[in-house]
């Protein structure tokens, strides 16, 4: 299959995002025309316009293209990590074990609650991943449906430990309301010093990420293969899992549970751009980035002045592209 070039389809994705990113800040309960908008970015907008676009909408915004980046390139990694076309941080329960952490973060948070939540969330993202995978191995293989079930499993034991924390602590329930929206995928930034944190946890994340794309190359020819062109197998499987996790943990820390953007997006951007991981993993940021932003807006105007959780528009779009890929492929998964 002929793949388009490299450079436009990268320039079109930016280009994408910028657009989402522009209307997402222009629209709400007091519209702001798009060039009005640019216009106070730059600095050029009236007091009142600048309150509501750098203090509210701004941060939100940014924190919705932070999440969609970081699960896209998690999907990416977990996909190459484990030569499946349906692992994400979702479906593989490594975003129910990353808000398991990130809810006991939220109990013990005070001033360091900012670094608190993300480091427990990371915690509980490697430890699903872990538990999971030990789960569904079998031999030297990972079975599909094996990967699936521990991944519904340990989703709902997850759910369960979150439930009881919710309801058995006094001061999240206080704030009831508001942990609940954050948990069903709601973008929750505050303030710029809480998107700072999380922008810092992604990027550092994305380098690493390019650090290793060359050996989720190698996997794709098998663990032997690799380790015959001098690849430290188990070294860069955990290191791939920490990378994946900490993506997963930022996330998680900012928007709760948001379902199939790491499936959603790597399959999009594979289609066009090739399985070349070096091309992958920037071209997956930028579209799963441009999803969340856009999926986010949806949800806040489809039942306007009430708002869904973002959580809802990609479950509603990214349950029947899984379904579609399970469809498509179920002979090879015996389903």
């Amino acid at each position: 299959m002929r793949r388009a070039p490299y450079g436009p389809v990268v320039a079109a994705l930016v280009l994408v995002l910028l657009a989402a990113l522009v209307a997402a800040i222009a629209i709400g309960a007091v519209a702001i025309p798009p060039d009005r908008v640019i216009a106070t970015l730059l600095g050029a907008g009236d007091p009142a316009e600048t309150a509501i676009v750098v203090s509210l909408r701004l941060p939100r915004v940014l924190g919705a293209a932070l999440v969609g980046a970081a699960l896209a390139v998690a999907g990416v990694l977990l996909q190459g990590l484990l030569r499946n076309p349906l692992a994400d941080p979702y479906v593989l329960g490594t975003s129910a074990g990353a808000s398991v952490g990130a809810v006991l973060g939220l109990t013990l948070a005070g001033a360091l609650g900012f670094f608190v939540v993300p480091a427990l969330a990371f915690a509980g993202a490697i430890l699903s991943i872990v538990v999971v995978w030990r789960l569904a191995r079998v031999g030297a293989e990972t079975p599909i449906v094996t990967l699936l079930l521990a991944g519904v499993v340990f989703s709902a034991f997850a759910g369960a430990i979150v439930t009881f924390v919710l309801v058995s602590h006094d001061r999240l329930q206080l704030r009831l309301a508001s942990v609940l929206a954050w948990l069903m995928g709601g973008v929750s930034v505050v303030t710029w010093t809480q998107l700072a944190v999380s922008a810092a946890l992604v990027v550092i994340a994305l380098a690493l990420a390019m650090a290793v794309v060359w050996r989720l190359d190698a996997f794709a020819l098998g663990e032997e293969t690799a380790a015959t062109l001098g690849i430290d197998v188990e070294a860069s499987k955990r290191g791939v899992v920490a990378i994946a996790a900490l993506l997963t943990a930022a996330a998680v820390s900012i928007a709760g549970l948001v379902a199939f953007v790491g499936l959603i997006a790597p399959h999009a951007t594979r289609l066009i751009v090739g399985p070349a991981h070096l091309r992958l993993v920037p071209a997956a940021a930028l579209a799963g980035a441009a999803f969340v932003v856009l999926a986010d807006l949806a949800a806040r105007v489809v039942v306007a002045p009430s708002e869904l959780p973002m959580g809802v528009i990609s479950g509603l779009i990214g349950g029947p592209f899984f379904f579609a890929l399970l469809w498509r492929d179920r002979a090879a998964y015996r389903l």
